[in-house]
């Protein structure tokens, strides 16, 4: 029998082939059963056009042959097969796709979509298999069968064959394993079915194989003894959830669905079923909001992204371009039969359809966190607790580029509501004489309730947010105001209250030369001193800031891995009501420079800690109260 050499370079052709296109060599099984899909679709759509044909679903499958003494694998189809002359035309060219030319002269619109149209996948078999050998026939019964055989390098060769059923048999014979490579992996049943559960589990015809199973030995209850006994198995579930109509599923299902594709172990806090028709695009969607975040969430290792599937065949795992990364919290599946696919099928041509679709289902996202957030506010919560820092990064990432899409999903602490409040509501809330949004930061509700600066607040009876994550207060600065409102942190130096110039220190020469002296004692550790009357009578001091740094921005780029000292501009206002304060005085008129300097290194330290600053020589500040409770 004569060797034919292949259409096309195929040397260099096949070398791309094998080494180049496809990234991952198991690949190979998902494009061999897509081929199979593709020639029972073939027999459905004669059955449209031949009056005297039938098509019963039922009578068609694929079936997957592992031998390990041979060492071979076999993918066998009852589709439409080829004759000798249609072996030569789609095998013998690289490149050729019989799918395409088929798919190009349909015009029907029904739900079998032929699923191939480059015609390399067949070629896919050589990056594990050294020989390939396809045996077909026709529905045609005056045909003969027809088998093609080839090692992939220099050409193939096409003989008669003895099959008597209609359909196509490819049994690929593996290469030697090698030290870096074991191609008899893919004899294993189990990574077989794995595969197909992975890439073709929506193959909408089933993909059978003949699985060893035990049994008890009839008649051995007593004393139980097992038997290996052969059954075949269905390893695609065939259709899939996306493409069932909604009325007929149930939360149930879709849950069940969330953990078969292990999205998650927790339980979904929505999801969202879409079935989006164009006359350009049409595609399905499932997806979920999860109540808990993966443990890697915030790690290099967590991959965003949905299941990308075009007809039922799994492309990749993760399509990161079709999530905004701000929603990358998001899990499900999208499937289109109108992806413009590279030769591979690996990757998309064009991002215009995958932009199309990441815009509506950004909007149905920000859809559905509206409606949770006004309509079910405890899963929101749920929701905001496992990623809400995540919506805080993702706005001040950005530089605030997406804040008016997610400052309405943030939640606060309200010192007056004593719950979880969003901006808007604020706002809303907010007195007529109220200029400002004010804030607070710390470690808890009850730890920042107890600061000496809230009380000027409380006292004018308006409304604080309590931040209590390290990072609240970065994102409130890149947002800056919401609706005209800007914000404002009780311990800045300018509150912007009607009644700031109670602060005003300018009163006389000496008691500014007096507030320049203190200052300088610190040693420039803040930029000055100040008195105000807005304390309680009890709190002597407390720290505030000037500037866009504040303590808390100071103490998180603190503890930055890469530990950068970033200082803010502190400003020490001492209680001008409180006894400690007639004390520096007396200290100060008394020339009594020692004593004034560590008085006034006391009262530093003291404000250090109130603010949740280290205290920076915790033996001298011990020492200094030990000598104070001595005198």
């Amino acid at each position: 029998m004569a060797k034919k050499a292949f259409k096309a370079e195929s040397q260099r052709l096949m070398d791309l082939m094998i080494h180049s296109i496809y990234t991952n060599r198991e690949i190979f099984l998902r494009e061999l059963i897509s081929n199979a899909s593709d020639a029972i679709d073939k027999v459905y759509y004669e059955t449209l056009t031949d009056e005297n044909r039938t098509f019963n679903k039922d009578d068609f499958y694929i079936r997957l042959t592992p031998n390990k003494d041979a060492r071979t694998i076999t993918i066998e189809d009852t589709g439409i097969g080829m004759t000798a002359e249609d072996l030569e035309k789609n095998l013998g060219t690289i490149a050729k796709s019989g799918s395409f030319d088929f798919k190009s002269n349909q015009e029907q619109d029904d739900d079998h979509n032929i699923i191939g149209q480059f015609g390399v996948g067949f070629y896919s078999a050589f990056m594990v298999a050294k020989e390939v050998t396809v045996e077909s026939k026709t529905w045609n019964p005056d045909e003969p069968a027809a088998m093609w055989h080839s090692d992939g390098t220099d050409g193939y060769t096409i003989s008669e064959c003895g099959r008597t059923t209609p359909g196509t048999k490819i049994t690929l014979t593996l290469r030697d394993n090698t030290e870096e490579e074991n191609y008899d992996e893919f004899l294993d049943p189990h990574l077989l079915r794995a595969l197909v559960t992975r890439y073709s589990n929506y193959i909408r015809y089933p993909i059978v194989m003949l699985c060893e199973k035990q049994r008890l030995k009839e008649g051995t209850e007593e004393h139980p003894e097992y038997e290996t006994y052969y059954e075949d198995d269905t390893l695609n579930s065939m259709v899939p959830i996306w493409r069932k109509n909604k009325n007929e599923l149930s939360d149930e299902d879709y849950e069940n669905f969330y953990h078969e594709r292990r999205f998650g172990f927790d339980k979904p806090l929505r999801h969202v079923h879409l079935n989006a028709e164009g006359a350009a695009l049409s595609y399905r969607a499932i997806f979920y909001i999860p109540s808990q975040a993966p443990f890697n969430y915030y790690t290099n290792d967590y991959k965003r992204g949905l299941a990308l599937y075009s007809n039922g065949v799994l492309i990749m795992d993760n399509c990161e371009d079709l999530l905004p990364e701000y929603y990358n919290f998001v899990k499900g599946v999208v499937d289109s039969e109108d992806l413009s696919l590279n030769i591979s099928r690996e990757l998309l041509q064009h991002d215009r359809q995958l932009l199309t679709i990441r815009h509506k289902i950004d909007e149905r996202i920000t859809r559905e966190l509206s409606q949770m957030r006004d309509k079910d506010r405890e899963n929101y919560e749920k929701f905001f607790k496992a990623f809400g820092r995540h919506i805080k990064i993702s706005i001040y990432d950005s530089y605030g580029a997406h804040k008016d899409k997610l400052q309405d999903f943030l939640l606060f602490y309200s010192s007056t509501e004593n719950k979880l409040t969003t901006l808007k509501e604020y706002v809303e809330r907010m007195p007529e004489d109220q200029k400002y949004i004010y804030y607070a930061t710390g470690s808890n509700a009850e730890q920042i309730d107890k600061l000496p600066q809230v009380c000027i607040i409380k006292k004018k009876n308006f409304e604080m947010l309590y931040l209590t994550d390290a990072f609240d207060e970065f994102v409130l600065s890149v947002i800056a105001a919401y609706e005209g409102k800007e914000f404002r942190s009780v311990s800045g130096d300018d509150l912007g209250l009607d009644d700031d110039s109670t602060n005003d220190d300018s009163s006389s020469d000496e008691q500014n030369t007096f507030f320049e002296k203190l200052a300088g004692l610190l040693s420039d550790e803040v930029v000055r001193v100040k008195t105000t009357d807005h304390l309680n009578d009890e709190d002597a001091v407390y720290l505030s800031t000037e500037g866009p740094i504040s303590v808390d921005m100071e103490k998180l780029y603190a503890a930055m891995p890469n530990g950068q000292t970033v200082k803010a501009q502190k400003v020490l206002e001492i209680n001008k009501n409180h006894p400690v304060y007639e004390k520096l005085e007396a200290l100060y008129k008394e020339e009594n420079e020692d004593a004034l300097k560590d008085y006034t290194n006391l009262l530093y330290q003291q404000a250090r800690l109130i603010a949740g600053l280290p205290v920076e020589n915790p033996t001298d500040f011990a020492r200094s109260i030990s000598a104070l409770m001595t005198k």
